[in-house]
């Protein structure tokens, strides 16, 4: 059994002064977010084995908020291809991972995330908003057998859901 949790990253700055898209930073509401969602994971005991993060500044300094709050001893990666990624791009991503890691989260984008997770469960339409997180379990052995309508949504949550959470 493989778990894919997908989190888009935190609320991005959109006044910052940069003219590249891949520089926008986060917001301090997109920092709190991260580090909320971090907390969260480890809270539940579902802490990543692995991160994979797109190159762009604000899914880079979600991936690093979320595990500083979570204090995760886990591996991070910034793949370059992450940005901008179809939904085949992050399969492919997810695919070459070693077998032996139970639990992969994905730090990325829209439509890519909410088009994914769409896919992964089967159809519809899921919407992955800023800051979100999803857990996918895929009853596989190995990452290169993750494929679209082999997943079963078990959550999805959004930062606001966690305010009370936060505050214990």
């Amino acid at each position: 059994m493989k778990h894919l949790l997908l989190l888009r990253h935190g609320k991005s700055d959109w006044d910052t002064g940069h003219d590249a898209d891949h520089e926008r930073a986060l917001t301090r509401r997109g920092r709190k977010s991260a580090a909320l969602m971090g907390t969260y994971l480890s809270r539940i005991g579902q802490e990543p084995d692995l991160v994979l993060t797109s190159s762009a500044v604000r899914a880079r300094t979600t991936a690093e908020l979320a595990g500083e709050a979570g204090h995760w001893t886990c591996p991070r990666r910034v793949l370059p291809e992450l940005y901008g990624a179809s939904v085949a791009d992050v399969l492919r991503c997810v695919s070459v991972q070693d077998n032996r890691l139970a639990r992969l989260l994905v730090v990325g984008h829209e439509p890519t995330l909410s088009d994914l997770l769409s896919g992964l469960v089967g159809g519809g339409r899921v919407r992955v908003p800023t800051a979100a997180l999803a857990c996918v379990e895929v009853d596989v052995d190995r990452w290169c057998d993750v494929k679209l309508g082999l997943g079963e949504l078990q959550w999805l949550v959004v930062p606001r859901a966690l305010t009370a959470f936060a505050d214990h």
